[in-house]
């Protein structure tokens, strides 16, 4: 039921937002010529990898110059870059990783390979016994101040207790995330 709902909103959303996705891509490549989109391998359900999908909002071969993660004011994020993180926008890709079953629309962020170190291997097991999501628990709740300790303990109470109810509370403190306080 989970991956229907999933794609129908990921389809509703596509729909939806295409005009934004076309401005996105536009103000992304006008700002330095260089690619729209993000591509990086993430890891999903069962730990097998991925190339998830964003807008990019950092220069040209960021994760060259530092970590995977961003800090506030990060010199690497661009003017746009700043913008469609802010607004969430730099995510909207990632519909189409959620129509080909990489993703779902609820769930844990999903981890780069490295972040394994930070998880026994129990942890890692269940957190990666569900997909990955565009939004999760720590987003909702915490948005980009979660600290890795607590973003991993949302993330292993996420795969612990997922459920529909628990999805439909995550979105809508997901939009309440996006239209109150921003991101990073």
């Amino acid at each position: 039921m989970k991956r229907l709902i999933d794609i129908a909103l990921a389809l509703f959303t596509l729909a939806v937002m295409s005009p934004a996705l076309i401005a996105v891509a536009f103000a992304v490549y006008r700002f330095d010529r260089g690619p729209v989109f993000y591509r990086q391998v993430r890891v999903g359900r069962g730990g097998r990898h991925f190339h998830m999908l964003k807008f990019r909002s950092m220069v040209l071969n960021a994760d060259r110059i530092g970590g995977y993660s961003t800090a506030e004011g990060d010199p690497r994020i661009t003017p746009v870059g700043r913008f469609i993180r802010r607004t969430s926008l730099d995510e909207l890709p990632q519909v189409f990783n959620v129509l080909s079953g990489d993703m779902s629309l609820v769930g844990p962020r999903p981890d780069v390979p490295a972040q394994r170190a930070l998880y026994t291997a129990e942890e890692w097991s269940l957190r990666h016994r569900v997909r990955p999501g565009i939004t999760g628990l720590a987003q909702a709740t915490l948005r980009s101040t979660a600290t890795p300790e607590e973003r991993k303990r949302l993330d292993l109470e996420y795969a612990r207790s997922s459920s529909i109810g628990l999805d439909a509370r995550i979105i809508k403190l997901t939009f309440k995330q996006i239209f109150g306080t921003g991101g990073n």
